[in-house]
């Protein structure tokens, strides 16, 4: 009599190896009175139906919010259609004629942006010049990322995920602190940095700040997002908690994020994980 030799499905060996790795939340909570750039429309929510109001013969009764916001609250990732470059959005689309009507972008929205599952690297420049965090309006350089690259024992690779770590995130619950409102602004990279990254071909860069870029208040262009974004077709994530993947010294780990598909529009909430 012939047996079957009994194959172990693919799907039951990834989750086995999956669920025995370490899961990092590299997320902020949503919640009112958070930080939000100032940019974007502050977040609001509040119970728009509360227990009690309907109650039901067998008993049953329920709550609901509704919820104000901007795409661009809390940890969120940006569209490429977030950017333009003297009106033309990356690809030589012409802004003026993607953003008419009222369905939102026609190119590059939100929805475009498939499910994230790739290679995360951790540049925590925090780390590499001995500081708990950046100063204000620090300017990340160069020198700074390719210090911090050598750090995390590897070579930045074409679609990546690149993280780079300034340690303002123990700031979040400190609005005016993290936003850089009552300091000479936010650190983060500048244009030559923002050059480097993008000549790396990475899927998409992040940090733990609101404007990921150097945010200085004598100087802001936002030139670093032009390039990024508009000129190199480089998504990027605000906003990020990096405190935890950090301590945990993982220069390299899997990334895995779920963008909202909403459609045309110019980023979305993300809650994304690192895998170790």
């Amino acid at each position: 009599m012939n047996f079957q030799k009994h194959v172990q499905n693919p799907v039951d060996s990834w989750i086995a190896a999956t669920s025995a790795l370490r899961q990092i939340d590299l997320s902020h909570p949503m919640q009112k009175g958070m930080p939000v750039h100032p940019a974007h429309p502050p977040f609001h929510i509040t119970l728009n139906n509360r227990h009690g109001d309907v109650l039901r013969s067998c008993g049953h009764s329920s709550s609901n919010e509704l919820i104000v916001m901007s795409t661009h609250s809390s940890t969120h990732i940006d569209a490429i259609c977030h950017v333009s470059d003297h009106g033309s959005l990356f690809g030589c689309h012409e802004a003026t004629n993607e953003q008419t009507g009222t369905d939102l972008f026609k190119v590059h929205g939100a929805e475009t942006i498939g499910p994230i599952f790739r290679r995360g690297v951790l540049l925590d420049v925090a780390r590499i010049r001995g500081l708990a965090a950046l100063d204000p309006a620090y300017e990340v350089t160069v020198d700074d990322l390719k210090a911090a690259e050598e750090d995390a024992n590897t070579t930045l690779q074409k679609g990546d995920i690149v993280l780079v770590r300034t340690g303002w995130g123990q700031y979040w619950s400190r609005s005016q602190t993290y936003l850089g409102l009552d300091s000479l602004g936010a650190p983060g990279p500048g244009v030559a940095a923002g050059r480097w990254l993008a000549e790396r071909k990475p899927f998409c860069v992040g940090s733990d700040t609101s404007a990921f870029e150097v945010m200085n208040h004598h100087n802001i262009t936002l030139e670093v997002h032009l390039i990024l974004i508009a000129q190199s077709g480089v998504h990027i994530i605000e906003n990020l908690n990096l405190e935890e993947l950090s301590e945990a010294r993982a220069g390299v780990f899997a990334f895995a994020a779920l963008p909202l598909r909403i459609n045309g529009a110019t980023g979305s909430p993300l809650r994304p994980l690192a895998l170790l």
